[in-house]
């Protein structure tokens, strides 16, 4: 009886609160990840690394080691069959890098008789190309030079611990953060922070996903932190969309009043809040449904999912469909859920534009 309520005890322990966590706000339990002579009861722990690697890790890269642990579970950021993932949890799954073909737009499903495709986007452009050999997923190919567009983060390196602290932080999601004046080393002096991490709350990984009244909270600093990698498109001109920016009144009301395409101005403030197109404010908490005012401001990921999507630059849908509907349907990747489930519902730029056929708004 005594060890079934020191069990209790600890299990209530661990999901009170975030400080017993594995991770949080400070260094974990070595041999979680790390191994100290690569073998544990004399056999190999790092298998594909038989003689060990630089960190002692329990497998071959970084990103091996957390997926080990936060694929399938604890926040499935990995699930194993990019056409069933698993519940979103408001940053996306790295899962969809394994597809094949991402474009649906027109000529999407062209093939060859070969069976190859003809316009086909692979799944290296869903989002984060992160090295994880276990899970069949390697460097991106397209920008070599910068593991994102408008980056200089080599692409060769980028993995989990490229964003997060594996040795824990403060911060939301572990995310570093630095300054120009203290910035923060990442990957043994691979790459400087320079902006500090968001202020955010996110949802348990334990269980639950997202929906509109149950959503990562962006507070603050999201566009900026993301610029920490990305910060060309912040720099030279390239940031052709506004992000970091006050939304200001009309797209605020813009956003409060549409309710998808077949009810454009039947919104109202209080349920209006869309998790598949968040805004970032101070007042915003993980349940949320209200929507947006003046002040409240366009990031990055109201557009884009952190980690990837079935959609190309890991679009919160995709930019190339006309319809929702259509998601899915060229390419036969994942169809993205339409979150007004109409067979008439245009782009969710919609939501703060109000550009749908007929429309008064602007």
């Amino acid at each position: 009886m005594r060890n079934l309520t020191l069990l209790v005890a600890g299990i209530c322990l661990l999901f009170a609160g975030s400080a017993f966590a594995f991770h949080d706000a400070g260094v974990a339990h070595c041999n979680g990840c790390h191994t100290m002579h690569n073998s544990e009861n004399g056999v190999l722990v790092d298998t594909d690394s038989p003689t060990g690697n630089q960190w002692l890790l329990k497998d071959e890269t970084p990103s091996d080691v957390c997926l080990s642990c936060h694929a399938s579970g604890l926040g499935a950021v990995f699930g194993a069959d990019p056409l069933a993932p698993p519940p979103e949890k408001g940053s996306g799954n790295f899962v969809f890098l394994l597809e094949d073909n991402l474009y649906d737009g027109h000529g999407g499903g062209d093939t060859l008789p070969d069976g190859s495709w003809v316009n086909a986007i692979p799944g290296d452009a869903a989002g984060h190309n992160i090295v994880a050999p276990s899970r069949g997923v390697a460097a991106e190919a397209t920008n070599l030079t910068g593991a994102g567009p408008g980056g200089t983060f080599p692409s060769g390196d980028l993995g989990c611990s490229s964003c997060h602290d594996p040795h824990g932080n403060t911060n939301f999601r572990l995310l570093y953060g630095g300054t120009v004046a203290d910035p923060v080393s990442v990957q043994d002096g691979l790459y400087d922070f320079t902006n500090p991490a968001p202020a955010a709350a996110g949802l348990s990984i334990f269980f639950g996903s997202e929906s509109n009244a149950s959503h990562t909270a962006y507070n603050s600093g999201m566009s900026g932190w993301c610029a920490n990698c990305h910060g060309d498109f912040h720099n030279s001109g390239n940031l052709v969309h506004p992000s970091g920016s006050s939304l200001g009144g009309d797209i605020a009301s813009a956003y409060n009043a549409y309710n998808g395409t077949e009810n454009m101005t039947g919104g109202v403030i209080a349920t209006s809040y869309l998790a598949a197109v968040p805004f970032e404010g101070a007042g915003v908490t993980t349940s949320s449904t209200a929507g947006p005012s003046s002040s409240s401001k366009v990031m990055c990921l109201t557009c884009h999912r952190a980690h990837a999507s079935s959609a190309p630059n890991a679009g919160r849908w995709d930019f190339s469909v006309t319809l929702l509907e259509e998601d899915g349907l060229e390419s036969g990747s994942y169809a993205i859920a339409d979150p007004y489930s109409s067979p008439n519902q245009r782009s969710l730029c919609n939501k703060c534009h109000g550009k749908d056929v007929g429309d008064a708004i602007h």
